[in-house]
């Protein structure tokens, strides 16, 4: 059976925790029981809107087919402290699901719907999972076959069951109907008062999110309900949520961004409601925009760009009612950001985070030149921030240096992760985010870069090892470097180096077949080949990174003049 997830996490120190806790950051009360207050102060206020589907729920509804769900999960033999892959799209399922597992202390594992079996079967043994929830099907992809062959993967290092939530008009034999589980509640009272005998604490893990490391497959991100229900809570004051507020959510919902900076999580705290749709797609997300109201939502600077561009062409009537467009997950091209208020007619809020804890916002009064080039500063007064060079000392004010942090809502360590966190987190607690940023004189941050080996495609982060360890695969190759490739429209794409073995060839159509093959995410598979005789190396003989990030922008340039 699982091991305690106690036994694997790193705590706060116990003088800070308290600081926290008196300082009125840490509330002392599950996400579950504040979720229920906010629904016995507006029970009939809608809570949530799934537009593919067309539900809608209140407030009272919601948390009550999020009891029903979560008595249903213990049901099925699911307990405090277990823990389920959740692999859903946007829609309305995922919310009910998730709130289920946080009233029942059941720990969400927050996978991508691009996730295929290799990140799957890792984060289910990783975690000790013993369950999954899955779609049906999903362009095209049969989701719920993949989670039951994982069993022959999980099972033998957990040694407790597995078993499969579908959501879809599908379920095959042996897989749990999702939607049935999160379904109306037959007897609220009796699912309120089984819960409230459940011992959830607020410092128990509230969920696990995925960390964009750069060292092979994703680390487990240990958030607790003290420290996310701040994070969702504080970021909704920040960005001027309240209970009028309708949010979209078109990101994919698992990502900490769109599940809690204020995302899901706090605009139902603050009593307002969720619009899910499944894409950000222009058209529909400005039809959808338009028919419920929407006035804030959250994109990456990729979806900004095309949400410009259809604006620009077509006009931007429909988005009359946003009010904030919060843009994050990769730094967003000022010439962009200059466009949001003439073009959309909205504020414009940069948002610097990271899973890890640390959000920085541009405030929704800041001066325009602010929020245009800068990507905020702390929300929190207790967001420690430190830049430094090599040596780990503090560069001068000004100078770009790599960002060090801890905080209220900043974990201490990856969970079952000694050898990463002793490189990731300082002895004294400070977390290594591998960003590179100055400071400006007014205390907001300039993202200037990675001093990691990362690529960002779009807001989704690809390690370049992981790509390479599967590179390395093929016989043909004998050394393989990947890096990332500058793009207009998502920032970065994965570019290869590759040297094959001698009287070799390789082509891109190889490799990503490969990955494929053995089921990789396919937003990891390089878009880039360049074959050489040799790859760049630094003076004590590793890879040069820079100098192939350097190359390749040369040969794109070349190629484009």
């Amino acid at each position: 059976m699982p091991s305690p997830i106690s036994e694997h996490t790193v705590s706060w120190p116990a003088d800070l925790a308290e600081d926290y806790v008196g300082k009125g950051y840490w509330a002392g009360v599950p996400l579950g029981p504040l979720l229920r207050e906010v629904a016995h102060a507006r029970p009939d206020a809608p809570a949530l809107v799934d537009a593919a589907v067309g539900l809608r729920l209140t407030h009272r509804e919601l948390v009550e087919r999020a009891d029903a769900a979560a008595a249903r999960l213990l049901d099925l033999g699911l307990a405090r402290g277990d823990r389920i892959v959740v692999q859903l799209g946007n829609g309305w399922e995922f919310v009910v699901l998730t709130l289920a597992c946080l009233r029942a202390g059941i720990v969400p594992v927050m996978a991508l719907p691009a996730h295929r079996r290799t990140e799957l079967a890792h984060l289910a043994r990783h975690a000790e999972a013993t369950a999954i929830a899955v779609p049906d099907r999903m362009r095209d992809f049969d989701h719920q076959a993949l989670a039951h062959e994982l069993a022959d993967e999980v099972v033998p290092e957990t040694g407790g069951p597995w078993r499969v939530l579908v959501a879809g008009d599908d379920v095959v034999p042996g897989g749990v109907d999702l939607r049935a589980l999160c379904g109306p509640a037959g007897d609220p009272a009796a699912d309120r008062a089984r819960l409230d005998a459940v011992p959830v604490s607020s410092r128990d893990v509230a969920v696990f999110l995925l960390s964009g490391g750069t060292t092979g497959l994703p680390k487990l991100i240990a958030r607790t309900h003290d420290d996310y229900a701040y994070n969702a809570r504080a970021s909704a004051g920040t960005a001027g949520v309240d209970p009028d507020t309708v949010y979209l959510v078109s990101l994919p919902a698992g990502h900490n961004f769109p599940l809690a900076c204020p995302g899901i999580l706090g605009v139902l705290l603050a009593g307002g409601r969720v619009v899910l749709l499944p894409s950000p797609e222009p058209a529909r997300a400005f039809a959808t925009i338009e028919a419920e109201g929407v006035t804030h939502t959250a994109v990456v600077p990729a979806v900004a760009g095309r949400w410009l561009d259809h604006a620009e062409k077509h006009g931007c009537g429909p988005v009359a009612s946003l009010r904030v467009l919060q843009v994050g997950g990769a730094r967003l091209a000022d010439e962009l950001a200059r466009k949001v208020r003439p073009v959309l007619g909205c504020t414009l809020q940069q948002v610097f985070g990271m899973a890890e804890g640390l959000l920085n916002f541009t405030r929704l009064d800041d001066p325009e030149e602010v929020v245009c080039t800068t990507q905020g500063r702390p929300m929190c007064p207790d967001d420690e921030v430190r830049l430094v060079d090599e040596l780990d000392q503090d560069v001068p004010e000004g100078e770009p240096g790599s960002l060090l942090t801890r905080g209220p809502y900043t974990p201490r360590g990856y969970y079952r992760a000694a050898e990463q966190n002793a490189r990731a987190f300082t002895a004294d607690g400070w977390y290594r985010s591998g960003d590179i940023c100055r400071r400006t004189p007014e205390g907001n941050l300039v993202v200037e870069g990675r001093d990691k080996d990362m690529i960002n495609r779009g807001g989704e982060k690809i390690s370049a090892e992981e790509v390479e360890n599967l590179v390395y695969q093929l016989p043909a190759v004998a050394q393989v470097a990947a890096v990332a490739m500058p793009d207009r429209e998502l920032g970065e794409r994965v570019c290869l180096y590759v040297v094959p073995r001698p009287g070799a060839g390789v082509t891109l159509e190889e490799i990503r077949a490969l990955m494929e093959r053995i089921g990789v995410a396919r937003f990891k598979l390089p878009e880039h080949l360049v074959v050489v005789d040799e790859l760049a190396s630094t003076k004590v003989g590793k890879i040069d990174k820079k100098a192939l990030r350097a190359d390749i922008a040369d040969r794109l340039a070349g190629a484009s003049a």
